[in-house]
């Protein structure tokens, strides 16, 4: 097991001290305070964003990090449309779920206490190490006779630019999906399938005042009280999903 902690924990040379950046507007809908996660945070860092370039696909990291399982997603403070998206869903679809806007991101990586995954192409492959990446979390149960697993918080960092080599070295998981180009948001839905084994597509959503009815074909949303509400065809940030909408 690969876990660094404390002054073992690679350093990149950037901010000095813990993650005491800027938080803003944390967003947590309903209770409890985690998601599906009762015993472990899982967190996803968008690391570096660019705006106007990355603005779609930081939203869409948040978004499938809710939709599959994380807890919490922090974006950098130049992200703040991503952010007001994906609480604008959250406050719509049900939580709990929490966005974060930070401006301290290689602290949050360095201090961070728990399981670091970094998401890259070069990675080892995530069939090679998701048993072992699960065994670090705590989240398998324990073998016969032994003792039970221990939760870790786990931060899965996706990267927007060119992230330093101080990321790589401090990672106590560097995860590749495929080891091909593609992009960083089928990394992370694979990932967190991965991670969670398919459990995170059976969670309840609290506090929602509208759900999707599951059905073979149509579009069909209804509020909370059970009445169709007359909308549907249209992706989370408001773009036609169909090609004949």
């Amino acid at each position: 097991m690969r876990i660094r902690t404390g002054a073992a924990a690679g350093r990149d040379g950037g901010d000095a001290g813990g993650p005491r950046g800027r938080i803003e507007s944390d967003t947590r809908i309903g209770l409890p305070p985690r998601g599906m996660n009762d015993a472990r945070e899982v967190v996803v860092l968008r690391y570096g964003h660019r705006p106007g370039r990355d603005d779609r696909m930081t939203t869409h990291v948040g978004l499938t990090a809710r939709a599959l399982g994380a807890d919490r997603v922090i974006f950098p403070d130049n992200a703040g449309q991503s952010a007001e998206t994906v609480r604008d869903i959250t406050d719509r679809f049900g939580g709990p779920f929490a966005v974060e806007l930070r401006d301290d991101q290689k602290a949050i990586v360095r201090e961070f206490d728990g399981v670091v995954v970094h998401l890259t192409m070069y990675g080892e492959r995530i069939q090679d190490v998701e048993g072992e990446i699960r065994e670090a979390a705590g989240i398998d149960d324990a073998t016969a006779g032994g003792s039970p697993p221990v939760p870790r918080d786990v931060l899965v960092v996706v990267g927007g630019e060119k992230v330093p080599w101080a990321l790589y070295e401090r990672a106590d998981f560097n995860v590749g999906v495929t080891n091909q180009p593609h992009s960083e948001v089928a990394g992370l839905a694979v990932f967190l399938d991965r991670l969670f084994d398919g459990t995170e597509l059976d969670r309840e959503w609290a506090d929602a005042d509208r759900r999707v009815v599951p059905e073979a074909t149509g579009k069909t949303v209804i509020d909370a009280d059970g009445e169709a509400n007359g909308e549907g065809g249209e992706g989370a940030d408001g773009e036609a999903t169909d090609s004949e909408n």
